[in-house]
């Protein structure tokens, strides 16, 4: 690396990106292989600078950065990691080749947990525009599995996985429902957000598939979060408009769930399972409930603000600081 150059590193890569050969890029990207590890991360933040302001350039050179993801260095892993999750949000197509190498270092438990965490919201991205290549049978038993036995921070983000994995193609898990709601009640809020997402997600195509999970989504009605309590409810509305047997609904507790709750979001979907129940037209002036496009499009947006914090830590409920590291200083989880 030449130490004599002016130009932020960023803006130096995307000339270079632009106006040299691909043999010369690429011989340049493959030179940092046998760099430090901060230089490696120097070369990495800059790359994440253009993937979120210009990923166009980027897109031509996803493999040639394949090999940094298994870097000896942790913290080297864990920026490319975060590079790809910024590219699959924008270019997804940038990245469905390397769904088969992402999802073996995905499944490999010795990798550090947040690099995993990292990979998933990546695969979870491009499943939604490549269902088919991105969720193989086996990359989906990795997800499920993890649900049960990864560690917390790799457990939200298979479940926002899995709701991507929902939007790309519902089909997908339709026979996975139950599945999804044995973790209707794990601890962390955004997992069960993103996976009462990806059950309504399904139910908007195969609302019958949710009616062994009755008794999952009635006790989500009870959830803290509004965002989990409305979901729960916009899943039974869901159902009940698709099962002869509408008396598995359990319209006494939607009724007052309905009656004690002032959040818009959870008393707009409570109205639309009552009327689902009675057979009654409904009408969404904003398209936003039983809406894949817009429950896509909020998804993230929801888990930000689920995922704000409110002077408590989501994990443990210890104080968090008002200055200082982004992370509870009781449990160490980052806010």
């Amino acid at each position: 690396m030449d130490d004599s150059l002016d130009l932020p590193l960023s803006d130096e890569l995307i000339d270079q990106l632009r106006s040299s050969s691909r043999e010369q890029t690429c011989e340049r990207l493959e030179g940092y292989r046998e760099a430090n590890a901060d230089v490696q991360k120097e070369l990495v933040r800059a790359l994440q600078s253009i993937a979120v302001e210009q990923p166009a350039v980027l897109a031509p050179f996803v493999p040639e950065l394949l090999p940094f993801l298994t870097a000896e260095e942790r913290s080297v892993r864990l920026t490319t990691a975060k590079l790809f999750v910024s590219l699959s949000k924008t270019r997804p197509d940038a990245m469905v080749d390397t769904v088969d190498a992402i999802a073996a270092r995905l499944a490999d438990k010795s990798e550090f947990y947040y690099v995993r965490a990292r990979l998933a919201e990546t695969l979870g991205y491009v499943a939604v525009e490549y269902p088919e290549k991105a969720t193989t049978p086996d990359l989906l038993a990795d997800l499920r599995t993890g649900l049960s036995f990864d560690e917390p921070e790799v457990k939200e983000k298979l479940a926002k996985a899995l709701a991507y994995v929902a939007f790309g193609n519902p089909r997908r898990l339709r026979h996975w429902i139950s599945d999804l709601a044995a973790h209707l009640d794990a601890e962390n809020e955004l997992v069960r957000y993103y996976l009462s997402t990806a059950i309504v997600a399904v139910g908007c195509e195969q609302p019958a598939a949710l009616s062994d999970s009755v008794g999952e989504l009635g006790s989500r009605l009870d959830d803290e979060c509004p965002y989990v309590c409305g979901r729960a409810a916009e899943a039974l509305g869901l159902l009940a408009g698709a099962t002869p047997d509408t008396s598995i609904v359990p319209e006494k507790r939607l009724v007052a769930v309905g009656s004690a709750s002032d959040e818009p979001f959870v008393t707009e979907r409570v109205r639309f399972a009552l009327a689902r129940l009675e057979s009654e037209s409904w009408v969404d002036s904003d398209d936003e409930i039983a809406s894949p496009e817009s429950i896509r499009d909020r998804v993230d947006e929801i888990a930000d603000a689920i995922a704000s914090p409110d002077g408590e830590c989501t994990q443990c409920g210890g104080s968090l600081p008002e200055r200082g590291p982004p992370m509870c200083p009781r449990c160490g989880t980052p806010y």
